[in-house]
C-alpha cells in the first residue's frame, strides 16, 4: 500500500491520468472531424437536390410551354401533367427544415460530445488522496468515476447506451477495472506481471546473457614469447648460418612443456587441439592470434613494405621474364628463358616480356659466337624470334626488352648496369620471373622487386658455389657468396624454383624441374623410333660428349675416369665437341695421359653430324640440370651420368644408366655400348617437352593461383568454424627481416667502393653513355621520366 499526499497528488498526477486525458482527447477530436464530414456531406446532399428540383421544374415549364409537332404523341405530355404533382410533393418533404435533423439523427452520434477531461481527473485524483477513507467516501468516488454526464456535456438516455460507440465502451470498461484497483501498487504489480513485460524481460535477458564461459585471452608469458622470436627470427639465423632444424628444435623444446596448454587457453573448454599433426609452429600462431584478436590489434603491413603494386585494367595479366644472357649466346639463360617465355605466351590469359641484357659492341666480340654482332636492340630482337619460332613451330607472340649489361671476363657473366627492374613500366608491374636470381641481383641498386611487382618468382639455374670452390680460396668465397645469395634470393623473391638438388638450398625455394627440351629434338627421337621399327640402323657411331670446354662443365672427372681406368676401356673411343676458354689446356692433358678422345669444334646438339652417335656421355656434378642430357634422351639416346642430385630427373627414364663409382662407370659404360636404347613411351616423351615443363612450373611457383586470382593469405581455424587470418592479426618478423636485408643490400651496393671490393665491374651502378645512346636512353645522372627515374 502507498499513501500520497494531497499536495504531492496534485502537485505531480500519475502518468496513468495523463494516459487517460490524452484517450479522450483523441476520441473527441476523431468524433468532431467525424461530425464534421457527416455536416458537409449532408448538405452537399441537400444543394444536389436542390439543383435537381430547380432542373426539374425549368424542365416542366419548358415541357408545358412548347409546341409539339403532329408526331409527337399525345401520350407523354399526359405523362408529364401527372407526374408534376409527385415532384411537388418530393420537393416540398426534401426542402422542410426537419429533413437535415432527421439524417443527422440516422447517421451521426446522437449528440455532440463536449467531454471535460479535468473532471476525470480530478475525480480519480480525489479516490486516490482518500483511499485510506471510509467507505461512504470511497462510494462516493465510485460514483464520480462512473462519469456524470451531465457536468461533462454529455445527453444520454437508458435506451442510447446499448447503441454506444465500440470506443466510448472499452472506455467505460477499463474505468470500472482502474475503480477495482485498491491502490497504485496493485496497478504497478499487474503491469509488472503482464504478457508484455515478461515477454520484454525475457528478451533482454536472452540480449545481455551472461557468458557460460570466460572468453578473457590469457597475454603471452616467457616461454611463448622466446619461442615466437626464436621462430621468426629464422631468416636472420639462417644468414648468421645456424641451420633451420636447430631454430626448429628450439622452438619446439620452448612450446613442449606447455604444449597442452597453448590452445586450451584460448578455445572454449572440451575442445582438444584443432590441428592435425599435432603441430606445435600452428598452434603457436594461433595462439598468438588469439591474444592479438582478443585486444583489437589489427596489423596493416609491413615495416618495409610498398603499398603501391601493379593494378590491373586491361584484363589481363602481365609476366616479365628477366634472365642474364640471350642469344646468339648458346647458354643455357639464354635458351630456356627463351622458351618459357613463348609457351607463356601461348596463353591468352597473359602478355609476356623478355628482358634480356644488351651488350655493347665490344662485349658483344667478347660473348658472341662466329663473331656474329649486332648495330642495334631491333636487328638482335628480330634474330632471336626468328630462331625460337623455327624450333617451337609456332609464331611466338611475346615483347623483347633490353637493359644495359656489361660482360665479366674473369666469371664469364654478364652483370647489369643500373637499376633493371626500371625497365618494366609500372603500368606492366605484375608477375616478375628472375633466371637466376642471385645473379641478377648480387650488384642490384635500385626498387625491390617484390615491392615493385604482385609475384615475383626466382629460378636458379646455376650451381654457383661448385664453380667458386674450385678457385682460389674457394672456401672462403663459396662461404660468402653462399650467405649473399641467401640475402638477394630472401629479399627479393616470393617464390624460388630450384632445377635440382644440386644447388643450395635458398629460402622459399622448392625442388622442381621447370625445364624442357626444344621440340627438334623430340622429332629425331620420333623418327629414329620410326627408322628401328621398320628394321633400319638408327645408330652407327658410339659415344660422345658435348659441352663448353671448361674444367668445370665436366671435363675434370671425364679425363680422371678415362685415366684410371684406361685399361678397362681399351679400345673404347670418346669424340669431344666443344669450344672455352680451357681448350688449350683439355687437349694438351688428354694428349700427355694418351687418352682416347677426339676433340672436334662445338656445335648445335641438333645438328646432323651428331645424330648416329647412340650412347651421350656426361660425368659432371656442377651442373645443376645438364640440357645436354635431356637433349640426348628426347633423341632416343642412352645417357651415362653420374649419381648426383643433378640427374635426379633422368633416373626414371630406362636409358639413363647412372654410375656411383669409378668401376660402376666403366660397367655402364660397357652396358650401352652393348645394347640398344628403348623407345621413349607417350608419356616419357611429354615430361621432356615444354609443355609439361611449363604446367609444372605454374604450379610450383604458384602461378597458376596468381593468375585465377586466388589469395594465398594464411589462415588459422578453430573447430566452432573461427577463421583468424594469420597475415591480417599477426606481425610477420620475417617480413620485417626480409624488408631490413633488401634495405641494407640497397645501401651497401650504392657505395662505389664496397662494389669494387666485392668484384663488381666499375661504372655498373648505372649504364654508360653507349648504353644511354644504343638504347635511346636519357643519359645518366639525369631522371628518366619514362620509366620513372
Amino acid at each position: 500500500m502507498v499513501n500520497l499526499k494531497a499536495s504531492d497528488a496534485r502537485a505531480s498526477p500519475s502518468p496513468a491520468f495523463s494516459f487517460l486525458s490524452r484517450g479522450w482527447r483523441e476520441v473527441k477530436d476523431s468524433a468532431d472531424a467525424d461530425l464534421r464530414l457527416m455536416k458537409d456531406r449532408a448538405n452537399s446532399f441537400k444543394n444536389l437536390a436542390s439543383s435537381f428540383d430547380r432542373e426539374l421544374v425549368n424542365f416542366l415549364n419548358s415541357a408545358s410551354k412548347s409546341t409539339f409537332t403532329v408526331s409527337s404523341p399525345s401520350t407523354e405530355i399526359d405523362f408529364v401533367k401527372r407526374l408534376q404533382p409527385k415532384l411537388s410533393e418530393i420537393r416540398r418533404a426534401y426542402s422542410s427544415p426537419d429533413f437535415s435533423r432527421k439524417v443527422l439523427e440516422k447517421w451521426s452520434p446522437r449528440a455532440k460530445i463536449g467531454i471535460n477531461l479535468s473532471a476525470i481527473k480530478n475525480a480519480i485524483v480525489s479516490e486516490v488522496e482518500e483511499r485510506e477513507g471510509d467507505f461512504d467516501e470511497r462510494e462516493r468516488f465510485r460514483r464520480a468515476g462512473r462519469v456524470r454526464f451531465k457536468d461533462l456535456g454529455w445527453e444520454w438516455k437508458e435506451e442510447r447506451r446499448s447503441r454506444d460507440w465500440e470506443p466510448i465502451r472499452a472506455l467505460k470498461s477499463r474505468l470500472r477495472e482502474l475503480e477495482q484497483k485498491s491502490s497504485s501498487s496493485e496497478i504497478l504489480e499487474s503491469l509488472k506481471n503482464s504478457e508484455f513485460v515478461g515477454k520484454l524481460k525475457s528478451s533482454l535477458k536472452a540480449i545481455c546473457k551472461e557468458p557460460t564461459e570466460s572468453k578473457e585471452v590469457p597475454p603471452l608469458d616467457v616461454p611463448e614469447l622466446l619461442a615466437y622470436l626464436v621462430r621468426q627470427s629464422g631468416p636472420f639465423l639462417d644468414q648468421l648460418g645456424v641451420k633451420r632444424d636447430i631454430s626448429d628444435k628450439i622452438v619446439e623444446s620452448l612450446c613442449s612443456k606447455r604444449k597442452d596448454q597453448l590452445l586450451l587457453r584460448s578455445i572454449p573448454a572440451g575442445e582438444s587441439s584443432i590441428l592435425e599433426n599435432d603441430n606445435i609452429s600452428d598452434e603457436l600462431d594461433l595462439r598468438i592470434a588469439s591474444v592479438l584478436q582478443s585486444t583489437g590489434h589489427c596489423y596493416e603491413g609491413g615495416f618495409w613494405t610498398d603499398s603501391s603494386r601493379h593494378d590491373m585494367t586491361n584484363g589481363k595479366r602481365h609476366i616479365a621474364i628477366v634472365t642474364t644472357a640471350s642469344l646468339p649466346w648458346m647458354t643455357g639463360t639464354a635458351v630456356n628463358p627463351l622458351f618459357r617465355a613463348a609457351y607463356l605466351s601461348s596463353s591468352a590469359k597473359q602478355d609476356v616480356t623478355l628482358l634480356v641484357p644488351w651488350l655493347c659492341q665490344y662485349d658483344q666480340e667478347l660473348v658472341y659466337p662466329n663473331n656474329l654482332t649486332f648495330s642495334s636492340p631491333e636487328e638482335q630482337e628480330a634474330y632471336i624470334h626468328k630462331w625460337v619460332e623455327e624450333r617451337v613451330g609456332f609464331k611466338s607472340d611475346f615483347k623483347i626488352s633490353f637493359y644495359p649489361g656489361k660482360f665479366q671476363k674473369e666469371r664469364r657473366s654478364i652483370i647489369p648496369a643500373g637499376d633493371t627492374s626500371q625497365f618494366i613500366p609500372s603500368k606492366d608491374a605484375d608477375i616478375a620471373i628472375l633466371e637466376e636470381p642471385e645473379h641478377l641481383n648480387w650488384y642490384h641498386h635500385g626498387k625491390r622487386w617484390t615491392d615493385k611487382f604482385n609475384h615475383v618468382v626466382g629460378v636458379v639455374h646455376t650451381n654457383y658455389l661448385e664453380y667458386i670452390k674450385r678457385e682460389k680460396n674457394g672456401a672462403i668465397q663459396a662461404f660468402l657468396v653462399k650467405h649473399i645469395n641467401n640475402l638477394v634470393t630472401r629479399a627479393y623473391c616470393h617464390k624460388v624454383l630450384r632445377l635440382s638438388a644440386a644447388t643450395q638450398d635458398l629460402p622459399k625455394s622448392v625442388v622442381c624441374n621447370v625445364h624442357g627440351v626444344n621440340p627438334k629434338f623430340l622429332q629425331i627421337g620420333e623418327k629414329v623410333a620410326a627408322e628401328r621399327e621398320r628394321g633400319q640402323q638408327a645408330f652407327s657411331k658410339g659415344a660422345y660428349f658435348l659441352g663448353k670446354m671448361v674444367w668445370a662443365k665436366g671435363y675434370r672427372e671425364l679425363i680422371d675416369l678415362l685415366a684410371q681406368h684406361k685399361k678397362d676401356l681399351d679400345g673404347f673411343n670418346l669424340d669431344v665437341f666443344g669450344n672455352g676458354e680451357d681448350a688449350h689446356e683439355v687437349q694438351s692433358t688428354a694428349r700427355k695421359l694418351d687418352l682416347n678422345l677426339n676433340f672436334m669444334k662445338g656445335r648445335d646438339h641438333a645438328d646432323d653430324s651428331l645424330h648416329d652417335y647412340k650412347v651421350f656421355i656426361n660425368p659432371s656434378i656442377s651442373d645443376v640440370l645438364c640440357t645436354a642430357t635431356a637433349e640426348a634422351l628426347a633423341m632416343g639416346k642412352f645417357v651415362v651420368c653420374a649419381d648426383h642430385p643433378s640427374n635426379e630427373f633422368f633416373r626414371s627414364f630406362p636409358n639413363c644408366l647412372t654410375y656411383n663409382s669409378p668401376k660402376d662407370f666403366v660397367a655402364k659404360v660397357k652396358e650401352a655400348m652393348d645394347s640398344e636404347p628403348q623407345p621413349l613411351t607417350p608419356e616419357q616423351r611429354y615430361n621432356l617437352s615444354w609443355e609439361a615443363a611449363t604446367q609444372r612450373f605454374m604450379e610450383y611457383s604458384d602461378l597458376d593461383k596468381v593468375l585465377n586470382n586466388e589469395r594465398g593469405d594464411a589462415q588459422l581455424t578453430q573447430r566452432n568454424g573461427k577463421i583468424i587470418k594469420r597475415s591480417v592479426l599477426m606481425p610477420n618478423l620475417t617480413d620485417v627481416v626480409d624488408g631490413g636485408l633488401a634495405f641494407a643490400h640497397y645501401c651497401l651496393t650504392g657505395n662505389e667502393f664496397l662494389r669494387l671490393c666485392t668484384g663488381a665491374i666499375p661504372g655498373t651502378r648505372d649504364y654508360d653513355k653507349q648504353h644511354s645512346k644504343d638504347l635511346h636512353l636519357l643519359p645518366p645522372q639525369v631522371e628518366n621520366p619514362i620509366y620513372g627515374w
